[in-house]
């Protein structure tokens, strides 16, 4: 239980749902199998989630490293990876308009509940080690997820202000409707799941000196994220500017950032500046990392970044400024050489190698069978995502009170009807009218039909 007395499994509970994990083919995906096992996830997820936020023992963690499944919710992280780049590619240039869009909604969403659970047990350095061999795979993802954001950035590709990608609650669900609303939902998401794979990558350098030097050879030289970190400094995709006001993402939301409050730091820039630190400091980093003129060159604009604002709200960064200082007047040391035997990541390559040359036909078939429900499966589905995404449990995940959904100011007021929105004022409500009508309508409905008074 959380201390406010809030959970949303018994522990007895997350032991079977955690044992019961496995490998679902990408050809499954979107079943009735793959979706409990999508529903299990998901509440293991929320409840990683409550423990985290309250400081609590970490169940969640626990069992999953007693039961070996770290390796299995990666492989099921790259296989989700896989299917949106070669199936529902395919899917989306097939004039395929189904009854309802949530079983590939949730299909697409499957990717951020289990970033978001990766990401919240990645923070400590158990399940770093438990992962084995795939940390390699997590640490490919994540320099994939990383160089989306930076491409993402050089394109100038904006979304709109209300880019909450991964959906809080059921409204998030339902409003997911029609394949070019899909479509958004799908750029959304990424994003999402880009922005939770720097975290992820952070928390693995914290680890990284207890790690495999084939995870430090990964990092540094084969993917080189100290140039790539390097580029998120100077080109940061959560900030932007629009309509001449500065805007920063905050907890998933874009909010106006008042001139007063522009160089202060906001998560997810600590977690750049926290990530460099220890990727360049780290006496196995400075040992392994194999120095040119082109990453010092690239490592060496951090110091134009490197502000007195800044080094006051992390002071372990002056350590950093003074080694890019020394780094400036002399020529990089020379890295340890000898002979490694370097692992090389295998899980996406092996689903790769096992669906060559089939991604069509699985479309297909699962544009026949599992996307396509009946009206009575439509039901039930709707049914068993509003007991999943329950709203009381949710609220507990809430740092801090909830925002206005027209304008993010601090909200009292809530939708009479689906209890789901938040506004601050009437004004907001009624603006917001036309956009939340039918997904207040279709939650109203699921909620009547769960509690039976229809």
């Amino acid at each position: 239980m959380a201390s406010d007395g809030t959970s949303v499994l018994l522990s007895s509970e997350a032991e079977a749902y955690v044992e019961s994990l496995e490998v679902i083919p990408i050809k499954d995906i979107g079943s009735p199998k793959w979706m409990k096992q999508h529903e299990y996830l998901e509440k293991l997820n929320i409840q990683a989630v409550l423990h985290a936020s309250a400081n609590e023992d970490e169940y969640i963690k626990e069992l999953l490293i007693q039961h070996q499944k770290i390796p299995v919710i990666i492989t099921d992280l790259i296989c989700t990876e896989v299917w949106q780049q070669k199936v529902f590619s395919i899917i989306k240039r097939m004039n395929f308009e189904p009854r309802t869009t949530i079983p590939l909604y949730m299909s697409l969403y499957h990717e951020a509940t289990l970033v978001n659970l990766l990401e919240t047990i990645l923070y400590h350095k158990e399940p770093c080690e438990a992962a084995e061999d795939c940390i390699l795979d997590i640490i490919d993802y994540c320099y994939r997820k990383i160089t989306y954001l930076i491409a993402r950035q050089e394109s100038e590709e904006d979304e709109d202000d209300n880019e909450d990608a991964t959906p809080k609650t059921a409204s998030d669900i339902q409003e997911a409707g029609g394949m070019e609303e899909l479509k958004k939902q799908e750029k959304q998401i990424q994003f999402d799941v880009s922005i939770k794979a720097v975290s992820i990558l952070r928390f693995i350098t914290d680890h990284i000196a207890d790690l495999s030097l084939s995870v430090t050879s990964r990092i540094l030289n084969t993917n080189d994220f100290p140039c790539l970190m390097v580029q998120l400094v100077e080109n940061p995709p959560w900030t932007k500017y629009k309509n001449g006001k500065l805007k920063k993402l905050v907890d998933g939301k874009w909010l106006d950032v008042p001139s007063s409050e522009r160089m202060r730091l906001t998560k997810m820039e600590g977690q750049v500046w926290i990530a460099l630190f220890n990727l360049l400091l780290g006496p196995k980093c400075q040992e392994k990392y194999e120095f040119n003129s082109h990453n010092k060159a690239q490592i060496l604009k951090l110091r134009a970044h490197l502000s007195e604002v800044v080094l006051d709200q992390i002071p372990s960064l002056c350590d950093l400024q003074r080694y890019l200082s020394h780094l400036a007047m002399m020529d990089p040391p020379a890295t340890s050489s000898g002979l490694v035997l370097e692992q090389v990541p295998e899980v996406r390559d092996n689903i790769l190698r096992v669906n060559e040359g089939k991604w069509g036909a699985i479309a297909k078939h699962q544009v026949k069978t599992v996307f396509n429900p009946s009206a009575a499966l439509m039901k039930e589905q709707a049914r068993r995502f509003a007991e999943t995404y329950s709203l009381d449990v949710l609220e507990n995940l809430i740092a801090e009170p909830p925002k206005c959904a027209v304008c993010g100011e601090p909200a009292t007021k809530r939708c009479s009807r689906c209890q789901n929105e938040w506004y601050c004022r009437r004004e907001c409500q009624v603006k917001n009218w036309g956009k939340h009508k039918q997904a207040c309508s279709l939650i109203t409905e699921t909620q009547q039909a769960i509690s039976g008074k229809t």
